[in-house]
């Protein structure tokens, strides 16, 4: 019984660092798509921020008090989204314009990716970033 549970916590841990993995593979994948993206984030279901990469050569426009709040409505409206999958299907992703940047989501196996663009980026390239991170998205959910 005991080897049951040694080998039961090494195959968590081999789980977790998969997991882990895979999130920083999904940032690093998404914010190689193009130039425009400013910002890309794993966050979990409760809001944590599990791995992003960041365009080097941006400031944030979120202190870390606000990222932190932004994170955690993200957690909420996918919570409140889902109660609406049996009946119109699951969110595919999510475009949000902005006066500073667009957003765009997409869900993960039970996460959020959250990706930030240049606002000034025209229709026809976010349209071209979208195109190009559902692949990412279909393959890791």
């Amino acid at each position: 019984m005991k080897r049951y549970l040694i080998i039961t916590k090494i195959i968590q841990k081999i789980d977790y660092y998969m997991t882990e993995n895979e999130n920083y593979e999904i940032a690093d994948l998404i914010s190689k798509i193009s130039p425009y993206i400013r910002f890309v984030g794993v966050i979990s279901k409760s809001g944590q921020l599990l791995a992003s990469h960041r365009r080097e050569d941006l400031e944030p426009l979120l202190d870390q008090k606000n990222t932190q709040y932004q994170f955690a409505q993200i957690a909420i409206k996918t919570e409140l989204e889902e109660q609406f999958d049996d009946q119109l299907g699951e969110t595919e992703f999510i475009w949000e314009e902005r006066t500073k940047v667009q957003t765009l989501a997409f869900s993960v196996s039970g996460k959020k990716v959250w990706i930030t663009i240049d606002r000034n980026v025209i229709r026809s390239e976010i349209l071209r970033i979208i195109d190009s991170c559902l692949p990412v998205v279909k393959r890791y959910s």
